[in-house]
């Protein structure tokens, strides 16, 4: 995920180093020329960022390179927030606006003192990316103006084929006779009748459009039948040549002109009553989908085409009926264990009569969540190991390590997330702060989304929330998050992400963020980490000074908050944006909490011993969400809170 990051951090930096503000700031403190150097060298790095993630997928070193980059980035952005947020602790009143925001630089209490340690911070930032600079030249990287589609972008999986044996298929009876239904007995308006099967990588979409596609009774049901794989290049002459294949078993001549390609295809569709698979799109656009579907509107009434997609918006795009759309699920216990069991014992190494086998492998199948890929892969693994403690140890050992090593299911999930716009990246894996199964509460959520920065208000007649949600309806539709709903009226819209979609989270977050549920792993988690989701009582063994997120993980003690642990936050976590301190059992906040000027987002709620909140909090100008929920006895709030910049999100106790 570095380069997405890198990307979008190089473009908040440029904008921010090119306003008039700062100009004036560099005219003042004499950081013209730094400024400007500044400027300069990340412009440079960011003309040849998409080149780089493109070659990082396959050199290792291009990929520290960028991991380097990323932290230098964001060195220089904690600088630049600093500027605004030192700017902004002085209210100023009238003038127009550039000197409005002028002023609000000048408004330290010793400006020279503040300019001398400025300069000295923007000096060293420009030598380190300087330096980057000049390694960067050695890698030959190709500058690009815009996100052009790479071979990174564009790698495809292996490609499909239309033939599926039924006896593989466990446990889609019920998910079989609705498409057969659909396919056979549905009476359309339209000649040609679009089914749409979405669901994650791994369900098993593609296999159950074969499964159909080779059934006898369709074969004898249609005039024609076709199998075209499209994948995410989704360009209408490839896929028109494909389709042609697919009814002549001989590709097209490759210099002919789409007419010609076009009156092909009619002279084998028009007027016949056809069924055609097209397998694994991601297109998204309804335009280049309309150009498609055009060129396909001349089969016979009855006519049918099967889409598989892990996108709902496709699914959408493709058939406004939402009835009508196939929803993938994972298999129940039963057929899941039934696959399993069917793969982990064919070797015959393992005996599927031994109740150790039977009692650890019905666990380890469980943990594959009913996804077909998953527990194929993990019980092929199984097939060639011999004892039971051999499977134990499997189990307890190895498995939450297995989508990372078994080179089939992670790279499969990774490219529905390589295809997501960077702003979508950063959303994802930020949620590896959540423990596996945990309910999450989508607008905090996204709030924190709001709090790091990741939301883009391009568009000012939506609030940032509004796009937030956005974002997470983008994920929810790519199949990032499952059961999404409102359990209870007070709760409020949650959400889950699969297992195994939280493993790719953890693999593409990388050292960036992690959970920190055992001392050992407060003690190895490095000073590059940004993000964590901490017990309380560990947070003095974290050894970081760069925290961005600092998250309570969630578990059913009633942890305490000492002072101690409160001075530590304060001292340690100066570039906080997010913090969470709920049901903490704290009585009283700390006056040293306005040194944290960077936080936007504070909870503080069910903390029910909480009366007086200290007026230093006021001083916390960048504050855009405070979180009070269930504190009764808090008596009053600093009057000056309300003289705050406009809240995104203020609680009061409830």
């Amino acid at each position: 995920m570095a380069e997405a990051i890198a990307f979008d951090l190089a473009l908040e930096l440029i904008t921010k180093l090119s306003s008039c503000a700062l100009s004036q700031v560099g005219l003042w403190w004499n950081l013209k020329h730094d400024i400007h150097d500044l400027k300069r060298t990340v412009c440079q790095i960011k003309a040849v960022l998409l080149d780089a993630e493109e070659k990082s997928v396959t050199d290792n070193l291009v990929k520290v390179w960028l991991e380097e980059l990323k932290y230098v980035l964001y060195d220089a952005d904690d600088l630049l927030d600093d500027f605004s947020t030192e700017a902004l602790r002085k209210d100023v009143s009238g003038g127009n606006k550039l000197a409005k925001e002028v002023r609000l630089f000048f408004s330290t209490s010793n400006q020279f003192a503040y300019g001398l340690k400025m300069g000295r911070k923007m000096k060293a930032i420009k030598a380190r990316l300087t330096s980057i600079e000049r390694e960067a030249n050695t890698f030959g990287f190709i500058p690009r103006d815009r996100p052009a589609e790479t071979s990174f972008m564009t790698k495809r999986r292996q490609q499909t084929h239309s033939f599926e044996r039924e006896d593989d298929i466990i446990g889609r009876d019920d998910d079989k006779a609705a498409l057969l239904k659909l396919v056979l007995e549905f009476q359309s308006e339209e000649n040609v009748y679009i089914i749409p099967i979405v669901g994650f990588g791994g369900l098993g979409k593609s296999a159950l459009a074969q499964l159909v596609y080779n059934q006898e009774m369709v074969k004898n049901h249609f005039d024609l039948t076709m199998f075209a794989c499209v994948s995410d290049d989704f360009d209408v002459k490839v896929i028109v040549a494909n389709i042609i294949k697919s009814v002549t078993n001989q590709a097209p001549d490759q210099n002919l002109e789409m007419d010609q390609l076009q009156k092909q295809l009619r002279d084998k569709i028009d007027g016949k009553k056809y069924l055609l698979v097209l397998d694994d799109i991601w297109n998204e656009d309804p335009e280049k989908w309309s150009r498609l579907k055009k060129l396909l509107m001349g089969g016979a009434k009855g006519s049918r085409i099967i889409v598989t997609t892990r996108s709902l918006r496709v699914a959408e795009i493709t058939n406004k009926c939402q009835s009508h759309v196939l929803k993938l699920k994972g298999l129940s216990d039963d057929d899941a264990w039934s696959l399993f069991k069917r793969i982990a014992f064919e070797q015959g190494y393992a005996d599927s009569t031994n109740s150790a086998f039977v009692e650890v492998g019905r666990q380890i199948s469980e943990r594959c969540g009913g996804v077909p890929l998953a527990i194929r892969t993990i019980a092929g693994t199984l097939s060639l190991k011999k004892t039971a403690n051999e499977w134990y140890s499997f189990k307890e050992n190895e498995l939450a390590k297995i989508s990372q090593i078994e080179g089939e299911l992670l790279p499969i999930l990774k490219l529905s997330y390589d295809h997501l716009p960077s702003y979508l990246k950063h959303c994802f894996a930020y949620c590896q702060l959540y423990p596996k199964d945990y309910r999450i509460e989508v607008q905090a959520l996204v709030q924190f989304w709001i709090a790091q920065g990741f939301i883009k208000q391009l568009n000012q007649s939506q609030s940032v929330e509004e796009i937030g949600f956005g974002y997470f309806k983008d994920l929810v539709e790519r199949s990032f998050f499952q059961e999404v709903g409102e359990r209870y009226s007070w709760e409020g819209l949650t959400c889950k992400m699969h297992d195994l979609m939280h493993d790719l989270a953890e693999s593409v977050a990388g050292m960036e963020s992690s959970i920190v549920d055992s001392n050992k792993i407060a003690s190895d988690v490095g000073e590059k980490c940004r993000h964590i989701s901490i017990k309380p009582s560990l947070i003095p063994l974290f050894k970081g000074k760069k925290l961005r997120t600092l998250l309570q993980y969630p578990n059913n003690d009633f942890p305490k908050l000492s002072e101690e642990t409160w001075d530590f936050v304060i001292a340690n976590c100066r570039c906080l944006r997010v913090l969470d301190l709920q049901c903490l059992g704290i009585q009283m906040i700390s006056p040293s909490i306005y040194k944290l000027k960077h936080l936007r987002y504070l909870d503080l709620s069910y903390n029910l011993g909480l009366k007086i909140l200290p007026k230093s909090i006021c001083k916390i100008q960048n504050l855009l969400a405070l979180k009070l929920d269930q504190c009764h006895r808090l008596q009053e709030l600093p009057k000056k809170l309300w003289e705050h910049q406009p809240w995104h999100f203020l609680v009061f106790p409830l």
